[in-house]
């Protein structure tokens, strides 16, 4: 056997009763061994791969489940007492996998815990129930796909519940279906905490406060249609009769959701029936934040509109990594009704998280192809680019990019792509005709929820998206210009159009143009944004010694040339080539100038430097108009 970092000395151990003459209903080459959880094992010619890790005890006792080497560490969830030991399995040279959405809470720790708010805090996951230390990780585990992990076939099902991101595993020993769940249930019906399960300060969705309550109810019903016999926790006994311990569990949590709600919660319509047909051929999930679209082929093939975050019970509080997760329950019911054999294209209406959350995880599992306006691709692409908010964390690679203002074809669908700016400028309307109707896709560039008299349409203008002026009476006027008859958007009902909504957009679109021109400056233009410079990349890494490249985007607010003298304000000791650069700018235009910046060999590591874009036009001093942000490391 191998040398093992030790237990520290006080650590209490207990063996698995299957180590000893007890009855258990465990396979015999699946073994328990109660630490600071359970931590299970799977034993194949005296090698084992286990299921979470506890305090490492267990290497200390290999011995006694006749097992040499162990050679995987697959962990269900974040929390400490699952992995408090975990650095003992690294120093061992054990492989260790992580679930994608709880990486962060493992292998980059440390970065949690200095950034993570408490003074006015109001995040009551228990994120904090971490690791004191990170500990670098081998890679993060293939959800709803099967792997092998040393000697093991496993499967990894997306179980979230008691953290948002836990996940649980399958395995089939002996001819028996397994399920590796985490603290997901205890015991024959009842959950380990339910102090986990609420993600979110209580606030203004029907499941508020009680988000991982209404998750495990699904993910229970999930854990039944694999058909697992038995069921292996993280604390407590396994669970053998795994129906009659759902059906009480759900049965409790389920009253205990519905002390709160308004309406019924009906988890069988959203795991079992998330779409709902506007047209044959057009369908709304249901279940999904933001909304997303299916247009069906006749060839049995599928295109997504939007897929952010699939399957909702209320997004956790905090905008860490650990806090939002894409998952993709609602691709079975394409399949099973609707025909679809293929999720073939997935198009953003914009590059918002909630609209694009899963589009990774769609490719990874499905081989869906993102196809994407040629204007939004490089924020996918790469978000820390732009200073831009609701990027998503990952970079979406991009298959095919689309021309703005022409048209696509799909299967038999041919989709106008059209420039949409307004709630961002990086956003795109999709016109095309199905089932006879002539239909428009909008993201969230207007509420659609006009009722005349009773309540008013709302234009969903950010500034930090980069509105400009006149950007909703242009989308007016491409509306008008197409003459849809239906409009689907991010968050609303899809709407019938008519002559009048047209009408009132236009008027509402000129109208906060007006009011813009009339309250801002009238001898400057600095655009709605009100800054005259912007810095890209927004952010971005160097090593001592390296160079950096910046692009300053300057603006001319005047109504006539002018010239305009940059500088970039650098942390002491770094400096920039050209120091400065000056340039005439046509009036009210835009021009761009580069830089490049030298990091000092000695530099220390840090994180999130900042630099600035110091800019005069004419004799207008307007100083530190933009920043960027750098980390040596």
């Amino acid at each position: 056997m191998g040398s093992f970092p030790q237990a520290p000395e006080g650590t209490s151990v207990h063996v698995n009763p299957a180590a000893s003459a007890a009855p258990t209903p465990l396979p015999p080459d699946v073994l328990r061994f109660e630490d600071t959880c359970n931590v299970y094992l799977l034993r194949h010619d005296r090698r084992a791969v286990l299921i979470d890790f506890g305090d490492g005890a267990v290497l200390d006792h290999l011995a006694d489940f006749d097992v040499d080497e162990v050679t995987d560490v697959l962990v269900t969830h974040h929390h400490r007492d699952q992995v408090q030991g975990l650095a003992r399995a690294v120093a061992a040279g054990i492989r260790v996998w992580v679930p994608p959405v709880e990486r962060e809470l493992i292998a980059e720790v440390d970065e949690h815990w200095r950034t993570r708010r408490f003074d006015n805090d109001y995040d009551v996951r228990q994120d904090r129930f971490s690791l004191l230390e990170q500990v670098p990780v081998t890679g993060t585990v293939d959800e709803y796909r099967t792997r092998r992990y040393g000697h093991a076939e496993i499967h990894t099902l997306p179980l979230p519940g008691h953290t948002p991101g836990s996940v649980g595993y399958l395995v089939t020993v002996g001819g028996r279906r397994l399920a590796f769940v985490g603290d997901l249930i205890h015991g024959e019906g009842r959950v380990w905490s339910l102090a986990a399960t609420q993600w979110a300060y209580t606030g203004s969705h029907e499941n508020h406060g009680k988000e991982g309550v209404a998750a495990t109810i699904l993910s229970t019903m999930k854990l039944l249609d694999t058909g697992a016999e038995l069921l292996l926790p993280s604390h407590g006994a396994p669970v053998t009769d795994p129906p009659a311990a759902v059906a009480r569990l759900r049965a409790k949590l389920t009253e205990l959701l519905q002390m709160n709600r308004r309406t019924p919660f009906d988890p069988e319509r959203m795991l079992y029936r998330p779409w709902t047909e506007i047209t044959p051929h057009l369908l709304r999930n249901t279940t999904s934040m933001a909304n997303s679209y299916a247009l069906l082929s006749d060839s049995g093939t599928a295109l997504l509109l939007d897929f952010g975050y699939d399957l909702t019970t209320g997004l956790p509080g905090g905008q860490d990594r650990s806090a939002r997760r894409p998952l993709l329950e609602s691709i079975a019911a394409l399949r099973r009704d609707h025909g679809i054999d293929r999720v073939e294209v997935a198009l953003p209406t914009h590059y918002h998280d909630d609209h694009v959350a899963g589009f990774n995880l769609l490719r990874e599992v499905h081989g869906t192809e993102v196809w994407s306006p040629s204007h939004i691709a490089p924020v996918l692409a790469a978000p820390r680019r732009f200073d831009l908010p609701c990027l998503w964390y990952d970079p979406i690679p991009v298959d095919r990019e689309l021309p703005v203002n022409g048209s696509v074809r799909w299967r038999e669908y041919e989709i106008g792509v059209h420039d949409l700016p307004g709630h961002t400028l990086y956003a795109a309307a999709y016109a095309f005709t199905v089932d006879g109707r002539r239909v428009i896709a909008t993201g969230d560039q207007q509420t659609t929820e006009w009722e005349p008299g009773l309540r008013p349409e709302i234009l969903n203008y950010q500034y930090r998206n980069r509105f400009q002026i006149d950007d909703y009476t242009r989308s007016a006027e491409l509306y008008r210009a197409l003459r849809p008859e239906l409009m689907i958007s991010g968050h609303w009902f899809p709407f019938e159009v008519s002559d009048a909504y047209l009408d009132m957009l236009l008027e509402k679109g000129q109208q906060l143009a007006r009011l813009h021109r009339e309250l801002l400056p009238a001898e400057l233009d600095l655009g709605a944004e009100g800054f005259a410079a912007r810095i890209g990349p927004y952010r971005q890494v160097a090593r001592p010694g390296e160079t950096v490249r910046y692009t300053v985007e300057i603006r001319n607010p005047f109504p006539h040339e002018e010239a305009a003298e940059v500088r970039l304000i650098l942390p002491a000791g770094w400096h920039a080539e050209p120091p400065a650069v000056r340039s005439t700018v046509p009036p009210g235009r835009e021009a761009s100038v580069e830089f490049v910046v030298r990091v000092p060999a000695g530099a220390p590591r840090a994180e999130r430097l900042r630099l600035a874009a110091d800019l005069t036009v004419g004799a207008l001093r307007l100083g530190q108009q933009a920043e960027a942000l750098v980390s040596v490391r």
